[in-house]
């Protein structure tokens, strides 16, 4: 049987808030925008600023730029806000060019996947979207394969 107090030693509570909290913002982006709250457009999106290429210049692009700009500054400045106040400063020991390849591959499947967690996984799987199921399927699938292997394989930090 599965023990959920093993799961969650804190409890749960503070989880089903941040949920909560997740699903509220999604919702009211949408509802006052018109726009699915995904994050991994905010790199294309703010290129329209300075690029004159066409890829950046799309509009769609244009016309949720500025929101973007605002929703990724919200997602920092909240990130830093917490940390000031609560003394809970994130560190690791993982180097910084595993980082920096990590996140490079999150880049690029956010890309081939038209989406993210926020898009797909929040926004799409709660719209009931077979696209974001299928989606987060796959990223869910390819992450616990990669962690799998990595670990197999007795990669660390």
């Amino acid at each position: 049987m599965l023990d959920i107090a093993a799961l969650f030693p804190n409890g749960v509570a503070q989880y089903a808030i941040g949920g909560l909290l997740i699903g509220v913002g999604a919702a009211v982006i949408y509802l006052g925008t018109g726009i699915i709250a995904g994050a991994s457009t905010f790199f294309e999106s703010t290129l329209s600023y300075v690029s004159r290429l066409p890829r950046f210049n799309q509009a769609k692009y244009l016309r949720s730029r500025d929101w973007r700009v605002v929703f990724t500054l919200g997602i920092v400045g909240g990130a830093a806000v917490y940390a000031l106040l609560f003394d809970a400063w994130f560190t690791t020991d993982v180097q910084w060019w595993r980082l920096l390849g990590g996140g490079f591959l999150v880049g690029v499947g956010t890309r081939l996947g038209k989406g993210c967690t926020s898009g797909h996984g929040v926004c799409g799987v709660g719209s009931a979207s077979s696209t974001s199921i299928a989606n987060v399927v796959t990223f869910m699938a390819v992450a616990i394969g990669t962690a799998q292997l990595i670990q197999a394989l007795g990669v660390t930090p």
